[in-house]
């Protein structure tokens, strides 16, 4: 009987286990393999109650307890009884079932068994496996086991810092193989980086420089350093003139590296903002990081609608370099979309063209765009004729009327308090006879001013008379606070579409604002 239990509880515990490491995986995956976005994340869905803004911690979920908080304090109970079938018992539950809402499979991303994955797994069972072994030298032998289900997150994390050198060497081929393409090709390299508008901004110059030809730009968010080298080996064609390469960063170094293979000619910087603020702490980090793609570019267009922007042309000026300024607010701006009715682009003080609003272009993203492609050498006379094929980028405020009557937002892939504010005015400015509803989980990754950002995102929506749906609990408590009145939750954006269509009529507007991917609470 000893011996049947024995295997009952080991398979169990066996399950338990391999539940954990694919829901903990797929986190890893998702956050690019960051290994501190382990305890992040287990802070996320394990958090206890943040209800106030006085909270430290990014997650705002009102809730008395998790069902891990429950399976954590039955787990206590076991360890004083010391009974250890009990303990086992618990943690298969947990194991099986925690953190309750955390898919094993996903439904916006399953788990892709890559290379890096399988190894990252190998690594981490080779861990628990020795926990386990040195747990049955001891007086309680499934000590070891428990011990492993429980800390899944952090033998991932672990294994993950461990893993971070080798897997540098690994990429390191791929970003000589790019280094060295690019040398031979030559093209000129325009670099554009910014808290946001990035990709648009790179996604329009594209649009004004393409009709020349030989005009190459990493594709959809390809910013980093793998993706930045895998774009150049797989894109840049030989006869490649010009490359524009999307530059992101989760901290100092990072864009000085790209740099340093990746030598930009021309460099644009589109906004500085609090995006990725959870990992870098402050606006002062965040400037200095983006900064550091001026450092090899001899051209710099900078957007002086920002205010820390602002202050850079002085000190570029000082160090040598070219600036070109852009911009829609600011009148001093070298080239600027000045919007109203008719939107009118200038150039030093002149005017260029007057066209119709371009729907889903924002204007300052789009005059960076015109002065990148002005110093590349594109003239005035074709940029006036080119502007206005300036295209939306897909899932960035796009408008559109639905086949029910209703007009849609597409809001969905920006996540910043800029764009949010900017989505907000488009759904206010819409000729609507209804209702106007907005739909969002809220703003994420934003540090000690997440709170405050998604109470704000609350008041903006109550201000203009919208209904308020919030998708997930990870801002449900600021969202709801800012709002003052009740606001309809569901779990998932899925629910929510349903919810929309069934309840919006012809005449009514919705903005889809942000989305998260289901390893979000």
């Amino acid at each position: 009987m000893t011996i049947a239990l024995d295997v009952v509880l080991g398979v169990g515990i066996a399950v338990a286990y391999v539940a954990q490491v694919l829901r903990w995986l797929r986190v890893l995956q998702r956050e690019h393999y960051e290994a501190a976005s382990m305890h992040r994340f287990l802070g996320r869905w394990t958090s206890p109650p943040a209800g106030s803004a006085r909270s430290s911690h990014p997650s705002n979920l009102r809730r008395p307890a998790t069902l891990s908080h429950v399976m954590l304090a039955a787990l206590v109970v076991a360890l004083l009884s010391r009974r250890d079938v009990l303990v086992v018992v618990v943690s298969v539950v947990y194991g099986v079932t925690c953190p309750w809402g955390l898919s094993i499979k996903g439904r916006t991303s399953a788990l892709q068994w890559t290379r890096r994955l399988k190894t990252t797994a190998a690594v981490a069972t080779m861990g628990a496996a020795l926990v386990v072994g040195l747990g049955l030298l001891g007086p309680r032998p499934w000590l070891g086991a428990v011990v492993v289900v429980w800390a899944v997150p952090l033998v991932l994390e672990l294994s993950a810092r461990a893993l971070e050198p080798y897997e540098r060497r690994l990429a390191q081929r791929f970003v000589v193989q790019a280094g060295d393409r690019l040398d031979r090709v030559a093209p000129r390299v325009v670099a554009i980086t910014g808290s946001y508008g990035k990709t648009s901004t790179k996604n329009h110059l594209h649009d004004l420089l393409a009709p020349d030809g030989g005009v190459v730009a990493s594709p959809r968010s390809f910013n980093n350093r793998a993706g930045l080298s895998r774009a150049i080996n797989e894109n840049l064609s030989d006869d490649a003139r010009l490359f524009i390469a999307e530059m992101g960063t989760y901290g100092p170094g990072e864009i000085r590296a790209l740099c340093e293979w990746c030598r930009p000619e021309i460099a644009v910087v589109t906004a500085i903002g609090p995006v990725h603020l959870e990992r870098m702490k402050t606006l002062e980090v965040i400037e200095g990081a983006k900064f550091e793609i001026t450092e090899r570019a001899s051209t710099v267009v900078v957007n002086v609608d920002d205010e820390r922007l602002a202050r850079w042309p002085e000190r570029l000026v000082f160090e040598g370099k070219r600036v070109r300024t852009a911009g829609s607010l600011n009148d001093f701006a070298s080239v600027r979309v000045a919007t109203g009715e008719r939107w009118v682009v200038s150039v030093d003080g002149r005017p260029l063209v007057e066209l119709t609003p371009l729907e889903g272009v924002q204007p300052t993203n789009l005059a960076c765009a015109l002065a990148a492609a002005l110093e590349t050498g594109v003239g005035e006379a074709e940029l006036a004729e080119r502007v206005s094929r300036v295209r939306s980028v897909a899932n960035r405020a796009n408008v559109v009327t639905a086949a029910s009557g209703v007009v849609v937002i597409d809001d969905t892939f920006n996540a910043n308090p800029a764009s949010a504010a900017s989505a907000l005015d488009v759904l206010t400015r819409l000729n609507l006879s209804g209702r106007r509803v907005v739909v969002t989980p809220g703003l994420i990754e934003l540090g000690r001013d997440q709170y405050a950002q998604n109470l704000q995102l609350g008041r903006r929506s109550c201000a203009l008379g919208a209904e308020l749906v919030v998708v997930g609990r990870t801002n449900v408590v600021a969202l709801q606070s800012g709002f003052a009145s009740a606001v309809r939750r569901f779990d998932t954006r899925d629910e929510a579409v349903v919810w929309v269509r069934s309840a919006l009529v012809p005449g009514d507007g919705v903005l889809y604002l942000n989305d998260l991917p289901d390893h979000y609470p």
